[in-house]
C-alpha cells in the first residue's frame, strides 16, 4: 500500500503499469532484479518507488542511501531534474561539477540529505567518493544502461566491468540491473560483471513489442531522393500535431538538410555535439514544451527525452546497430497512440558506418604508438592540444578518428587524468590488456561488424521486421503479442 501511495502522491500515477509492481515488490525483499523493459514504459519507477519506501521508513540522518549509477552526464541531470520538480531531493555527482561545488555535494550525501544520488561509474575510482559512501548506509544499488556492463552490448564501458567490486564496497547491497535492450548473451554477461549467480537474480522481461509502432524502411538513391523523402513526411500537415526526430549520423550532413529544409520553409531546430551546451539545452526545453515540434539530431539527442506525442522517428541515414535503431525508435509514441518509424536507406551510408566501425576499433599496435606519445611528449600535448597529437598521428589523414576513440578508452581505464584545475592530462597507469590483446580486440571488431550486418538484413528482410527484431533478441514473436 505504502508503494501505491508514493507513486500516486509523489509521480501522479494512479497505478502500476506491466511489470512494475512485481519489480518493486521484488526488490523491497530485499531480492535483485534483472528489468527489460521496452524505452518509455517506467523503468525508472522500478527503483525510484523503493527508495522513497526505505527513505520514509528511516528518514535523515540515519535513512539509506539508494545509488543509481548512470553512464551519461546529461541523462542523470534530466532524472534527477525530474524528480525534483516532484519535490524529491535527489542530485548527481560527475564531472559536470566544478570542484567547490562537488564538495557541497560529497558533505550533503554524508549528511543524509537524499535518499537518490546519480553518479557514473567512474566516480569510484575517487577515493574521496569512497569516503562519503562509508558514512551511508547503502541499500539499494540501481545499474541503469546496464547494457553498458557487457562487452557484448552496444555501449560497453569498461568501468561497469568493477561493478561486482563497487558492490562490495557499498557492502553488497541489493540490486536492480535495467536496460531496454539486451539479447540472451548480454543478459548472462551483465549478472556475471555484477559477481552474482544467475540464480540469485530474478528477470523480469516486458518483451521490446510495441503495437503501435509502424516499422517501414525506403531505399533512396541520392541527396535529393532523401530530401523528397523528408518533406513527404515532416511538413507540418503531415506530421499533424504530434512532433518529430530526424536522426542523422554526420553533423555535416544534419546541417546540409537542415539549410535545404529551410529553404522548403518547413520550421525546424538542428540538435548536435558540437553546440555549446546551453543551446542543446534551450533546444532540447523548447522541443519538450511543444513549441519546436521538429528537431533534426545527431544521436546525441533523445537519452533522457519523455515526450509522449512523437508521432514520428525517421532515421535519415543507417544507424550502427539493431539495438541503436531500436532504441532510437522507442521514443516514438509513448502514449500508445499510432506513430511513424522510417529508416531511409542509401547505399553510401553502409561504407559510412564501416568507417566508423573502424575508428571505433584501433588496433593494438595504435594504442602503443597513442600510448608512447604521451609518455614521451605530453608537455607538447597539453600546451598544443589535440589538434597537435592528431597531426603527429595521422599526418595528413586528419578525419581519422581513431585517436579520440583511444583518447576515450585510455580515460575509461583509468590510464589518464586530467587535472581539476589546470586541465593539463596525466599518465597514471600502463596500458591495461584489454587494450593490448590483439586477438581481443579482433573479436571486437567482429562483433560490431556483425551487428552492421544484422541491421543491414533487417533493411533487406521482406517479411515481418518486428518478427526479425523479435528473433535477434532472442524472443518468441507470438508469444509476446498473445
Amino acid at each position: 500500500m505504502q508503494t501505491v501511495e508514493i507513486l500516486q502522491r509523489v509521480f501522479g500515477h494512479d497505478d502500476f503499469r506491466t511489470s512494475q509492481r512485481a519489480v518493486i515488490d521484488h526488490v523491497m525483499g530485499r531480492q535483485h532484479a534483472l528489468v527489460i523493459m521496452p524505452t518509455g514504459m517506467g523503468k525508472s519507477l522500478c527503483y525510484q518507488v523503493p527508495a522513497l519506501c526505505d527513505w520514509r521508513d528511516d528518514p535523515p540522518p540515519a535513512a539509506p542511501l539508494t545509488v543509481v549509477i548512470s553512464p551519461l552526464i546529461a541523462l542523470m541531470k534530466d532524472q534527477v531534474d525530474a524528480l525534483r520538480r516532484r519535490g524529491v531531493e535527489a542530485t548527481f555527482i560527475n564531472s559536470s561539477l566544478r570542484r567547490k561545488e562537488r564538495l557541497q555535494r560529497y558533505q550533503e550525501v554524508a549528511d543524509g540529505r537524499y535518499p537518490l544520488l546519480y553518479v557514473t561509474p567512474e566516480r569510484f575510482r575517487k577515493t574521496e567518493f569512497q569516503q562519503v559512501l562509508a558514512k551511508r548506509t547503502i541499500r539499494l544499488l540501481a545499474v541503469d544502461e546496464a547494457h553498458c556492463i557487457s562487452e557484448w552490448g552496444h555501449d560497453f564501458r569498461p568501468d561497469y566491468t568493477r561493478l561486482a567490486e563497487i558492490r562490495e564496497l557499498m557492502g553488497n547491497p541489493t540490486t536492480i540491473a535495467l536496460t531496454a535492450t539486451a539479447t540472451p548473451d548480454v543478459q548472462q554477461d551483465i549478472v556475471k560483471q555484477l559477481g552474482l549467480d544467475a540464480d540469485e537474480v530474478a528477470l523480469f522481461h516486458e518483451g521490446i513489442d510495441r503495437p503501435n509502432l509502424r516499422l517501414e524502411v525506403d531505399e533512396v538513391w541520392d541527396i535529393d531522393d532523401k530530401l523528397q523523402h523528408i518533406l513527404a513526411e515532416v511538413r507540418p500537415e503531415v506530421l499533424g500535431t504530434g512532433s518529430g526526430i530526424v536522426y542523422f549520423t554526420l553533423i555535416r550532413t544534419l546541417l546540409e538538410f537542415s539549410e535545404r529544409l529551410q529553404n522548403e520553409g518547413v520550421r525546424h531546430v538542428a540538435y548536435h555535439g558540437d553546440l555549446p551546451r546551453e543551446r542543446r539545452r534551450a533546444i532540447q526545453d523548447r522541443f519538450m514544451q511543444g513549441d519546436e515540434p521538429l528537431v533534426l539530431a545527431t544521436n546525441a539527442f533523445g537519452m533522457g527525452i519523455d515526450k509522449e506525442d512523437i508521432r514520428l522517428v525517421l532515421h535519415a541515414d543507417l544507424p550502427g546497430s539493431m539495438e541503436s535503431y531500436y532504441q532510437e525508435i522507442g521514443r516514438a509514441g509513448r502514449d500508445g497512440l499510432p506513430s511513424r518509424c522510417l529508416l531511409l536507406f542509401e547505399q553510401g551510408d553502409l561504407a559510412t558506418q564501416m568507417e566508423f566501425i573502424g575508428w571505433s576499433n584501433p588496433t593494438s599496435e595504435f594504442y602503443h604508438r597513442v600510448y608512447h606519445v604521451l609518455a614521451t611528449e605530453m608537455e607538447k600535448v597539453n600546451a598544443f592540444g589535440t589538434d597537435w597529437l592528431r597531426d603527429k598521428l595521422h599526418f595528413k589523414q586528419r578525419h581519422d578518428h581513431r585517436m579520440d576513440t583511444v583518447l576515450s578508452m585510455l580515460d575509461r581505464y583509468g590510464v589518464t587524468e586530467v587535472d581539476d584545475k589546470t586541465g593539463d592530462l596525466t599518465l597514471v597507469s600502463e596500458l591495461p590488456s584489454a587494450l593490448t590483446d590483439a586477438e581481443r580486440l579482433a573479436a571486437k571488431l567482429r562483433r560490431d561488424q556483425e551487428k552492421l550486418l544484422a541491421l543491414v538484413n533487417f533493411v533487406r528482410h521482406e517479411g515481418d521486421r518486428k518478427a526479425y527484431i523479435h528473433d535477434y533478441f532472442g524472443l518468441p514473436y507470438q508469444t509476446v503479442n498473445s
